[in-house]
């Protein structure tokens, strides 16, 4: 018993170590935003400029506006293609299939060094060169996977009978699709949407690679800011970003639980 007892404490403190070394930097860097020194200096002193200043940080916020926008177009076409593609590997047998599904993982395991030094070499030779298409096409062909990996995981739960039931009934196969397997697998693919917007949105190595002096995204302008000299203002746009991906997360488990009910 009382051996039980002292693995359940060690569990619980195992833990509040692990959230706590996992938020911790980012309640310190998210006050340090509201800190009048720019140096970290002590005692703490409320103050809001740096918000004030950020909005006249031109650089800084075009490339947020970047990041956001090459994201969410990422994250569009990733989940249209991926649920589609998903669904084909699912319904259909055809020649190659196999080889087709194991291709998929080596893009997610292989390290981004790499995979952005292919696309760089691979956008020259066919025209493409670097910029914001460019580093929209890298971060669909990365994003890709993951919608596809997570939406075939969530059509493995899915009864092919209840296909055949609406087609018994009179049902074409756009219906059989919007009405019976969408609803099923719209967690998944909401899961996959996340999965390709947060891919997109936090990449660095590929935008690195891709990304023009004046057309950069907001990792790539945060690690050349930090060359030059940290200032609070990236304490400030990491924080608002923050906020609000949590509020995000929180709406989306608020009204899509990830079991299939609304």
């Amino acid at each position: 018993m009382a051996t039980t007892r002292i693995l359940e404490w060690c569990g619980r403190l195992y833990i509040w170590l692990l959230l706590a070394f996992l938020y911790l930097p980012v309640i310190i860097m998210a006050l340090m935003s509201f800190n009048v020194s720019p140096f970290y200096q002590l005692p703490f002193e409320w103050t809001t400029e740096w918000y004030a200043s950020l909005w006249q940080n031109d650089q800084l916020i075009s490339a947020t506006w970047n990041s956001i926008e090459i994201a969410i177009i990422t994250t569009i076409i990733s989940t249209v293609l991926g649920s589609a593609a998903s669904l084909a590997l699912y319904r259909y047998e055809f020649r190659g299939k196999k080889v087709l599904q194991a291709l998929l993982f080596p893009p997610i395991a292989i390290p981004w060094l790499i995979t952005g030094t292919a696309m760089l070499i691979f956008f020259f030779g066919v025209g493409i060169g670097r910029g914001l298409f460019a580093i929209l096409l890298g971060h669909v062909a990365l994003a890709l996977p993951y919608v596809i990996v997570v939406v075939s995981a969530r059509l493995q739960t899915f009864a092919p009978e209840l296909e055949e039931a609406a087609r018994s009934l009179g049902a074409n196969q756009w219906q059989v699709t919007s009405r019976v397997t969408l609803p099923w697998i719209m967690p998944g693919v909401i899961a996959g949407g996340l999965f390709a917007f947060a891919v997109s949105f936090d990449q660095f190595v590929v935008s690195y690679f891709l990304s023009t002096p004046g057309q950069t995204t907001l990792p790539v302008e945060i690690y050349a800011a930090i060359r030059k000299g940290f200032t609070p203002e990236i304490n400030a746009v990491s924080t608002i970003i923050i906020v609000v991906s949590m509020a995000l997360m929180l709406l989306t488990a608020r009204f899509f639980k990830f079991g299939g009910e609304k």
